[in-house]
């Protein structure tokens, strides 16, 4: 797919599935769950062990699965990720110089950005899609403060999200979501059948199938 294939890609599913562990074997049973429970679109950060490797070996298990790296901070980081097949890139910050990198090898960024300035910032650099975060402490309040005057831009919202109030932000204008221990934490026993069935559970209230 080419960059803007992906982007519409990511705003017809609506739901990133962060991957951010700490324990490496737990890693590979998670983005399996995923994907059993419908989830299209996966995100494994640069503080998870491996995460290179991680991305390589999810690229090549789940062909028709998009395949993302975050908390990339910096154009280093950036270039690793894309050598390692990184199809997205998704910050938690506005370092405008990891986009060139992104799009000199047709993938997109969704930048993280909290204040109008920021996002302004982000947007004005050429960020694909902002990411709001931390959306869950500032509220939907705030969101929809910030989403009035800058309603042309695409927002993923971060931090927060449950199956509770994901419909209410969807109402407020938000266009996606990144979803990280909400939706891939197992139980104490390590079930990976419990994340597939919390994936179940999102993608209905996001799509009102599956």
């Amino acid at each position: 797919m080419n960059k803007n294939e992906i982007i519409s890609f990511l705003e017809e599913e609506k739901l990133v599935a962060i991957i951010r562990q700490k324990d490496r074997q737990k890693i590979q049973p998670i983005i399996s769950a995923l994907v059993d429970g419908g989830i299209k679109v996966l995100e494994i950060t640069s503080n998870t062990p491996g995460f290179l490797e991680e991305i390589r070996n999810a690229r090549n298990l789940y062909p028709n699965i998009l395949v993302g790296a975050g908390t990339i901070t910096n154009k280093n980081l950036a270039a690793e990720a894309v050598a390692a097949g990184a199809q997205f890139l998704v910050t938690p910050n506005v370092d405008v110089s990891i986009i060139p990198v992104a799009h000199s090898h047709g993938i997109p960024v969704i930048m993280g950005a909290l204040t109008p300035s920021e996002i302004c910032v982000a947007n004005e650099h050429g960020a694909d899609i902002i990411k709001l975060f931390p959306a869950g402490i500032f509220g939907m309040d705030y969101f929809k403060a910030i989403k009035g005057p800058l309603s042309n831009l695409k927002f993923f919202v971060v931090g927060g999200i449950n199956t509770g109030n994901i419909k209410e932000w969807m109402l407020a204008g938000a266009d996606g979501f990144g979803i990280g221990s909400e939706l891939t934490k197992m139980d104490e026993t390590d079930r990976p059948n419990v994340v597939t069935e919390k994936a179940r559970s999102f993608i209905k209230q996001i799509k009102g199938s599956k």
